[in-house]
């Protein structure tokens, strides 16, 4: 069979904006045929930007409405499966949903960010995810990672991809993809006892905050209390936060969503600034109970 005979055809927006599973799996399908068998700038012809769109929209809409932490109960008869960063690896998303099976009324998939950048299909990932959100959004749950963000999708390669895919539209489709970043949720608590996020915990902040250091440069911020322990946030203070900021720098109004996409393990204890954010890791010092 040549290429020509074997390109699928368009997909097309459902006329009345519901998605069936058959919409889904043949969104997946086709994106694999296209990112083996095509050229990235043919993207557009077989995903048109009045599609793409309508999707994001779709998925925005729902993700916007959903709280900062997610609560993800389940009755014994459904599982859950939570996954880690995929970083535009489409191939290793669709062989997980193989092996570990589609979502389902009896199967709930959490995803752990980081679905962009790196990897060669990250908008291709990212669609697919989004498709599986609008169809069973009570069964699959999207949290955020620090790569759904503009600093780092423009660092590490999205924005790029986006733009190589789709040419003159790049710009358009890049917009829609950012604002939807905004709306993932932070983090999760699922079955009651297992609490989720991309990056870790978050500290409760009292007063005001110490002016920022340049980018690059490690700079340890004093975050403890008069009694020598690093107070973290609660539960509370992290569902009030705000979250639909593009890069949340972890000072100010920003400090909890920062947190939780950044905070990564480190040497030093206490708050060490990294790429020009806050990252908290606390080896050996004493932290107040979350």
């Amino acid at each position: 069979m040549d290429e020509c005979s074997s390109v699928p055809s368009a997909i097309e927006w459902p006329f009345n904006g519901t998605l069936s599973r058959e919409w889904v799996s043949n969104l997946s399908s086709t994106l694999d045929y296209t990112s083996r068998f095509l050229g990235p700038s043919r993207l557009p012809s077989i995903l048109p930007v009045s599609v793409a769109d309508s999707l994001i929209a779709a998925a925005s809409k729902l993700l916007h409405r959903e709280p900062n932490c997610l609560r993800i109960d389940a009755d014994p008869r459904c599982s859950i499966v939570l996954v880690g960063d995929i970083h535009g690896q489409l191939h290793d998303l669709l062989h997980l949903l193989e092996i570990a099976g589609t979502p389902s009324e009896e199967r709930i998939f959490v995803f752990n960010g980081d679905y962009v950048d790196r990897g060669a299909w990250g908008l291709e990932t990212y669609i697919v995810l989004l498709s599986w959100k609008v169809l069973l959004p009570h069964r699959v749950f999207l949290i955020r990672g620090n790569h759904e963000t503009k600093f780092c999708t423009s660092a590490y390669g999205f924005e790029q991809e986006v733009m190589v895919k789709y040419g003159d539209q790049g710009k358009h489709v890049y917009r829609k993809l950012l604002g939807c970043f905004e709306g993932h949720p932070l983090a999760a608590i699922i079955a009651g006892c297992v609490f989720m996020a991309h990056g870790g915990l978050f500290r409760h902040i009292e007063g005001s905050q110490p002016k920022r250091g340049k980018k690059g440069r490690g700079r340890k911020l004093n975050f403890k209390s008069d009694h020598g322990v690093l107070r973290l946030g609660s539960l509370d203070e992290l569902a009030a936060a705000r979250r639909g900021v593009l890069d949340p720098s972890g000072q100010g109004l920003d400090a909890i969503p920062g947190d939780v996409l950044w905070s990564d393990p480190a040497r030093e204890q206490g708050l060490i600034q990294k790429y020009g954010f806050d990252s908290l890791y606390i080896p050996g010092v004493p932290i107040e109970r979350f």
